[in-house]
């Protein structure tokens, strides 16, 4: 059954999300900003959203089934715990929240409030990594060996400059980590398995202005034993696709944006034909390399109908809290790390403080 939506935070992400909300059959109904205009551009664009510029007044419309939260990364936690309190289910764009404490304080209110909470990690629901998921789960690459997530984007400096928000520890939570490579290093936990100990350098070298990393490097050992790196920058002119590497003893593949590029097994099934003829005549655009508008929504679109379907019964939930949760340890398991100089474990005792000094 088709639901109702409601956004919160009106900024660029809105409109993926607006599209994304009618390629899965739902219904934008309202919409709410701090900045009234921000909201009432949006009301203009999709004349069934009335925008609101009361926040109390946008919770109590009985219409609103589901809300997407897409203010600043640090700046989830207060929406989501009133929209749980208000009986909505809640969407929240990457990452989940900034610190753990946060993350667990929105996935404990959903859980009392007895209503559901997906975080926004569309790229699992692309093709080519459900293939690959799909053979981990087979057991077709054998002994995973290898995990290794790249993202060499670039920002420009007018990209931090545009907004007060970006590039500080207080609402951004990060840099090239935790606002752009998050995605991929999500992948590679779900494809992985989880993170027990990691080794880091974080620097700021491109970019001026901002209290965060532009350039990281880490690895990774697996809880199932499998080594792995996480490699994320801000400054790599003029950006290129993010790649995902899976290597085992019995197969590997390379997926680039959303194509796979490489699909080999010591054990061929049918089904790999299929998947490399479908996937050579594919060729992914420039994702968000070089420009963060210049992103599809249909990632998006099947994340919102997998919420609406769970919501009916139909579906358990692709990424809930606790997966969204994942990552940002992670990522705060490898600042910790760089900053310390120290092998950091998982899980983390305590989150670290988000102030991180950039060497």
């Amino acid at each position: 059954m088709s639901k109702n939506f409601g956004i919160i935070g009106c900024g660029m992400i809105a409109g993926f999300h607006a599209k994304a909300i009618e390629a899965a059959g739902g219904r934008l109904a309202a919409c709410f900003d701090r900045i009234p205009q921000a909201a009432d551009r949006l009301e203009l664009q999709y004349p069934d959203c009335k925008a609101y510029h009361n926040f109390d007044e946008f919770l109590a419309d009985k219409r609103i089934d589901i809300v997407t939260i897409g203010t600043p990364s640090g700046a989830h936690l207060t929406p989501a715990l009133a929209a749980a309190a208000a009986g909505k289910h809640i969407i929240v764009e990457k990452p989940l929240e900034i610190t753990l404490d946060r993350c667990d304080q929105i996935i404990k209110t959903c859980e009392k409030n007895n209503v559901k909470l997906a975080t926004v990690f569309h790229s699992r629901f692309h093709d080519s990594f459900q293939h690959v998921r799909r053979a981990v789960d087979g057991g077709r690459f054998g002994r995973l060996t290898l995990g290794d997530a790249v993202v060499k984007w670039y920002r420009t400096q007018e990209y931090y400059d545009s907004g007060a928000w970006r590039g500080t520890w207080e609402l951004d939570g990060g840099g090239a980590l935790m606002n752009q490579a998050i995605h991929s290093i999500d992948l590679l936990t779900w494809l992985m398995g989880p993170v027990s100990e990691i080794t880091a350098h974080f620097a700021l070298l491109a970019h001026e202005r901002i209290a965060v990393e532009d350039t990281a490097v880490a690895t990774l050992r697996f809880a199932n034993g499998a080594l792995g790196t996480v490699v994320g920058t801000t400054a790599a002119y003029p950006g290129y696709l993010k790649r995902v590497e899976i290597s085992g003893s019995a197969g590997s593949a390379v997926i680039e944006e959303e194509d796979i590029m490489k699909w080999d097994f010591a054990v061929p099934v049918p089904l790999d034909a299929d998947i490399r003829e479908a996937m050579i005549h594919r060729k992914s655009g420039g994702g968000g390399a070089s420009d963060p508008k210049a992103i599809n929504f249909a990632g998006h679109a099947k994340l919102f109908a997998n919420m609406m379907n769970a919501i009916d019964g139909k579906e358990k939930l692709v990424v809930d809290g606790c997966e969204g949760r994942r990552s940002v340890e992670v990522i705060l398991g490898i600042y910790k790390a760089a900053q310390t100089g120290q092998t950091v474990r998982l899980p983390l005792d305590k989150d670290p403080e988000l102030t991180h000094k950039v060497r």
